[in-house]
């Protein structure tokens, strides 16, 4: 026996409406959203190291973090005296304007040194510092390390290995060669004898005997 099916009530398989496509594209837009959201360098920092350290050569230096660079310090310098260029930071990345810098310096010996007008604040995104003075000293034969704090939030911390060797009189100029005594013409492994006979010499003292007719006064 077979029973009537009323066709109003079977059930068929619909496929899924395409207005669901639009929700699927709105879930792969959300990481663009997010992309957006990122902040952007802007286009000036999108320039390499390489590329700035090129436009100001024997001036700038790199630290220890990619975000920053500074000044190139003199290897010797003479304590609490002028630096011969000014000292600052510059920031790779978006610091805002006002933002602290500071400056310290030490070493194993001196673990921090004295310093005078050691904070600056920046300006697009540079901080210039003026007239950094380093009145402690670093030690014989020792540099400092400088630690450059930038105050962002979180707070970012740079450091300049070796940056210079601190002491009481400075670099020592030449001595002038008119200054100094030149020394003898013999090496310390030389007899000095025949030097010494070269020094009587035979013009100031002659060594000819007298004629016998200049000696008695006769013809």
């Amino acid at each position: 026996m077979r029973i009537p099916v009323d066709p109003s009530t079977s059930r068929r398989f619909s496929p899924p409406s395409s207005s669901l496509q639009p929700v699927a594209g709105k879930m792969s837009d959300a990481p663009q959203e997010q992309n957006a959201a990122l902040p952007r360098l802007r286009q000036h920092d999108n320039r390499t190291m390489v590329e700035i350290i090129a436009d100001h050569p024997a001036e700038l230096v790199r630290t220890d973090s990619p975000n920053f660079l500074c000044s190139v310090l003199p290897s010797h310098w003479r304590c609490n005296k002028t630096l011969p260029v000014a000292f600052k930071v510059v920031a790779l990345g978006d610091v805002p304007d006002g933002t602290v810098v500071t400056v310290m310096a030490g070493n194993d010996e001196n673990y921090s040194g004295e310093l005078r007008n050691a904070s600056a604040v920046m300006k697009n995104q540079v901080a210039r510092f003026n007239d950094l003075r380093f009145v402690g000293r670093s030690g014989r034969g020792k540099s400092f390390t400088l630690t450059i704090t930038v105050f962002t939030n979180p707070p970012q911390v740079a450091t300049y290995h070796r940056a210079i060797k601190v002491t009481v009189d400075g670099p020592r100029e030449p001595r002038n060669p008119r200054q100094t005594q030149s020394s003898p013409p013999w090496s310390y492994e030389q007899p000095y004898t025949p030097y010494l006979s070269q020094m009587t010499s035979p013009s100031i003292h002659s060594t000819t005997p007298l004629s016998s007719t200049r000696a008695t006064g006769l013809p």
